[in-house]
């Protein structure tokens, strides 16, 4: 089974401390979701730290600590494809 972690962004607000506010407010419960993805699978033997573009979905890198222990397949969104932030 493959996990993929989609971090998003950490805070709801772009400015969380702006004009006094307490930035722990602003937290974002949906900044990591931990899906089951479907790869390919020669993934299973990629290096830690190695770099791959899942197509329509985004840069992915294979995790650090978990990726290859004990046969776990997980990578981490690093990047998406398109981002509406900030428009």
């Amino acid at each position: 089974m493959t996990q993929a972690h989609l971090h998003d962004r950490l805070f709801t607000d772009p400015q969380p401390d702006a004009g006094g506010k307490n930035f722990l407010d602003a937290l974002s419960p949906d900044s990591l979701k931990v899906v089951t993805a479907v790869v390919e699978p020669s993934l299973a033997a990629a290096k830690p730290d190695q770099k791959f573009q899942f197509e329509r979905h985004g840069y992915f890198v294979a995790d650090r600590t978990d990726h290859g222990v004990g046969g776990k397949v997980v990578f981490n969104r690093v990047t998406g494809l398109k981002d509406s932030w900030g428009k």
